[in-house]
């Protein structure tokens, strides 16, 4: 019998770093050798390979890949016919969606999208751009950008429309936002054929999982911490819980150990709070997985 293997695609390029980040957190360990595509995984059933984002979705959907990871954007570009099996929101510089807009010169008579009738239009992104420009009446050509697609206007076309993450780069290039195309976040998709064998689809679904399970434990941190049976009501009324916390006796008779799961940003003012309602040997821990 041949061994089973999970052919699983990894987004070489602007998500790698992340990418590999959050599988670390995952528990998958991949190494990534100098000038090769094919890195290691620390899992013998899986097979991975290094493709851009771009190009990922319509390896996927031949086959050739059984799942990967890329953009919504790049999906839709390709008109992919490919099995969404989850979105992952997070993006090359933190958890967030990443958004295709129309810019142009800061000077530009171009005002609203209408504006762009007759004009040139730069991007990566030209079959979607195409539809969008459809959808509002609007005939203007698109050129293919290969990239540097900030610096095409003024002399190189009329607008772009580029993705953007925090919009540093545009405003670096003098570039003003006139709409937004497209809102994409990361997914992971699988080829339809792969997601109907029951074994690849339940290799799929625990990668999934833990793939979700650091996500949502990003941006969350453990709480410990110990309190008096006399000050209990008033430090759980101070805990934002995602569910309700664990509380536990100790050996010491009317002291108890709450261990609760919160978001981050909330600590530091969480805990002198909690200090002064009597809580003690409070510790703060770092998460790895938070699976619901």
């Amino acid at each position: 019998m041949a061994e089973k293997k999970l052919r699983l695609g990894l987004p070489k390029g602007s998500l790698q770093e992340s990418t590999l980040k959050l599988f670390k957190k995952a528990g998958y360990h991949i190494t990534v050798y100098s000038r090769s595509y094919y890195p290691s995984i620390d899992d013998p059933e899986i097979e991975a390979m290094l493709i851009r984002a771009q190009e990922m979705a319509r390896y996927v959907e031949s086959g050739i890949l059984d799942c990967g990871l890329t953009g919504y954007d790049w999906i839709v570009e390709q008109n992919a016919n490919v099995k969404e099996v989850a979105e992952l929101n997070y993006a090359k510089e933190g958890l967030r969606p990443v958004k295709w807009v129309v810019a142009v010169p800061a000077n530009s008579d171009v005002k609203k999208v209408e504006d762009l009738q007759g004009k040139r239009i730069a991007t990566e992104l030209v079959n979607f751009t195409k539809k969008y420009l459809k959808s509002k009446g609007i005939k203007a050509t698109v050129d293919f950008s290969w990239g540097a697609t900030e610096v095409k206007p003024p002399h190189l076309a009329d607008a772009i429309v580029e993705l953007t993450e925090t919009g540093t780069s545009l405003r670096a290039n003098n570039l003003r936002v006139i709409d937004t195309v497209l809102v994409s976040t990361t997914r992971f998709i699988a080829n339809r054929k792969a997601w109907k064998d029951p074994w690849k689809r339940q290799k799929i679904e625990n990668i999934v999982m833990l793939l979700k399970g650091a996500l949502e434990a990003e941006e969350r941190v453990g709480l410990k911490m110990n309190v008096p049976e006399e000050a209990l009501k008033k430090v759980l009324s101070l805990l934002p819980a995602m569910h309700s916390p664990t509380i536990s006796m100790l050996t010491e008779q009317g002291w108890y150990d709450i261990d609760v799961v919160i978001e981050e940003r909330l600590v530091r003012d969480l805990i002198p709070k909690l200090k002064k309602a009597g809580a003690t040997g409070i510790v703060e821990y770092q998460l790895n997985k938070v699976i619901p």
